[in-house]
């Protein structure tokens, strides 16, 4: 197949006491994403976008969270190894089109960071990686500023 397309979806609680980490970007705020890892919910996005594009599970298969080994990970460490999966398998990214979904605090300031650290990660060009944000209008659990939450999703073609 010349092409593949993958879908990623990530959240998680928003606690005291936590870093906030989105695309490997540390993000000033009163709180952050509590999880197994460092609970990047964008990078989280991408990398199971990634692995669903050519079957390969997802990010639980990979690094499961009852694994001591990735208490704390460095989710940037972990998409560069789905994406080195990616590359085994004869393929490489074409985009990356992602949304961060978070009532607070306010994305846009660290846009290009997080793209220039998620194409740094991925061997891909910035204008490769498509990062949007947008709130919940105040609905919900993001709405209640309980939780943060991405969606992603990846274009791969053949090598």
């Amino acid at each position: 197949m010349g092409f593949r397309i993958g879908q990623g979806y990530d959240i998680h609680q928003l606690a005291e006491g936590r870093e906030l980490i989105l695309g490997g970007v540390s993000i000033p705020h009163t709180k952050g994403l509590l999880g197994h890892s460092d609970a990047d919910v964008l990078s989280h996005a991408i990398t199971d976008a990634l692995l669903g594009a050519l079957s390969l599970g997802d990010i639980g298969t990979h690094f499961p969270d009852t694994d001591p080994e990735y208490k704390g990970a460095d989710s940037i460490e972990l998409l560069k190894h789905s994406y080195k999966l990616v590359t085994e398998k004869g393929y490489e990214l074409v985009n990356a089109d992602a949304t961060i979904i978070a009532e607070k605090p306010k994305i846009k300031p660290f846009i290009l960071q997080i793209r220039e650290r998620i194409s740094s990660a991925l061997h891909a060009d910035v204008d490769a990686i498509s990062i949007k944000a947008t709130t919940s209008e105040k609905m919900g659990f993001v709405g209640r500023e309980e939780g943060i939450a991405a969606q992603a999703i990846v274009l791969l073609k053949a090598l």
